[in-house]
């Protein structure tokens, strides 16, 4: 394959099957290197050479290029490399694109059911979403950031359009023979009928105006060519923008679920956050209850003392001990109350 194709080794060590290589499309000299998902192809001027043949993306790719190369669209026709790129690029787009629907079905009902239901299981279902999500994500802006880096550079564009640069080839050649012979055939024939006049013959002369149109009808055909591939490149722009506008509405899918994923994020933690700030509200309440009971220990600990006074001698005095207590730590317990609602740490 190298040598049919003169690619050098770097180029098909990105289509082995066995390893994993971003998505990447090269144009060479004599062949488009092509590596888009499963589809891992290179593509001449007359042929596709695909390797993993025995994937099915591979053969529905093989089947639906027999079928297009089979049918005669009406007016001009693009390049045999192009429909092969083309379909490459269909193939790739469709993958992801169906890709990124399946993630889509399986995580917006995921997220609803975890924003009602908060559990160890939804949060690790969502953990795996989120990872295959940036993983897609990061597959589909590489196919993007492909196709438009060959779309900014006509370079680039020129350089896929093999089909222009092997008829280029083959008239170069046929017309280097084709003249090569005529020399050869003048030669002779000078030698033969004028060997020592200076001055040209009629033959000579319709020799020399055919050798000179000759030589124009090359340039003018060089001019064609030019022009051709232009237009060619700009087919080619047209088919890259169509694709790019696929894969770009497939980068704002993702985009969107990464976006609903945050904000079901948010969410949670609000949500945790504000079951954060009532356990802290309930531990404040806590303490402050506990402080006021604390109130009554210190007056039953002092009244429970062994010395002699004359407060034990009234008439219900414990009961007029526990009313003024019990007055007491109720004051102080609203007392914290209205400072902790004015320093706005509950909710008024």
């Amino acid at each position: 394959m190298m040598r049919r194709c003169e690619l050098p080794a770097r180029d098909l060590r990105l289509l082995d099957p066995l390893f994993v290589y971003p998505s990447t499309v090269l144009g060479r000299e004599r062949a488009i290197v092509v590596n888009l998902e499963q589809i891992r192809c290179v593509i001449t001027a007359d042929e596709v050479l695909l390797l993993n043949s025995l994937d099915s993306y591979v053969l529905q790719y093989a089947a639906e290029l027999q079928r297009r190369l089979l049918q005669r669209a009406e007016g001009d026709e693009l390049p045999f490399e192009f429909r092969a790129l083309e379909l490459a690029l269909e193939a790739a787009c469709s993958f992801l694109d169906a890709q990124a629907a399946e993630l889509e079905i399986e995580a917006y009902p995921l997220l609803d059911e975890l924003t009602s239901k908060i559990s160890t299981l939804n949060l690790e279902h969502v953990r795996r979403l989120k990872s295959r999500l940036v993983a897609l994500t990061r597959r589909v802006q590489k196919v993007r950031d492909e196709i438009e880096q060959l779309m900014d550079d006509d370079g680039d564009m020129a350089e896929m359009y093999l089909t222009e640069k092997k008829l280029r080839m083959e008239s170069s050649v046929f017309g280097d023979q084709s003249l090569l012979g005529y020399n050869s055939a003048g030669a002779a024939g000078t030698s033969a009928s004028a060997p020592v006049s200076p001055v040209s013959s009629p033959t000579e002369s319709r020799k020399l105006e055919k050798a000179f149109s000759l030589c124009r009808s090359r340039h003018d055909s060089v001019k064609s060519s030019d022009n051709t591939t232009i237009e060619h490149i700009q087919e080619l722009e047209m088919l890259l923008e169509a694709y790019f506008v696929v894969i770009d509405s497939t980068l704002n899918k993702l985009t969107s679920l990464k976006e609903y994923i945050d904000d079901t994020e948010d969410f949670i933690n609000i949500q945790l956050d504000n079951v954060r700030n009532q356990l802290i509200q309930f531990e404040l309440l806590l303490t402050t209850a506990t402080f006021v009971v604390a109130i009554f220990g210190v007056v039953a600990g002092v009244f429970g003392m062994n010395f002699e006074t004359t407060v034990f001698k009234i008439q219900n005095a414990f009961q007029w001990v526990l009313v003024i207590t019990g007055v007491v730590g109720a004051f102080i317990f609203y007392s914290f109350l209205w400072f902790f609602k004015y320093k706005r740490l509950m909710p008024l």
